[in-house]
């Protein structure tokens, strides 16, 4: 990810928060009909999801903390906004999940 632009960042934060909510929400849907290993699957890729935001994310970190200036506007802030609103979201729905798994049980 070295070299990308802030807009290169912002989209890709945007686009794998994006992605993390969505499976987190197919989760959620899936403990509620009790197709566990199918809540599993979908919790295990919004993970994956949230770590490729990650990456995008702490290159930019990176490059900031070696003195490169990166560029701050609307894209990036809405990119870090959807980031942070998708991990607490994946949060909650593992916590979701588990609640469905134990009454289940």
């Amino acid at each position: 990810m070295d070299g990308q632009s802030s807009l290169e960042v912002a989209m890709q934060l945007i686009m794998y928060g994006g992605e993390a909510k969505s499976c987190a929400l197919e989760a959620i849907t899936a403990a509620k009909k009790q197709e566990f290993n199918e809540a599993t699957e979908k919790l295990s890729q919004a993970q994956a999801a949230l770590l490729e935001a990650h990456h995008a994310q702490m290159d930019m970190l990176t490059r900031e903390a070696r003195g490169e200036k990166n560029e701050i506007n609307l894209f990036m802030i809405h990119g870090q906004d959807h980031l942070m609103t998708s991990i607490a979201f994946v949060d909650l729905a593992k916590e979701i999940v588990a609640l469905y798994q134990k009454i289940e049980k």
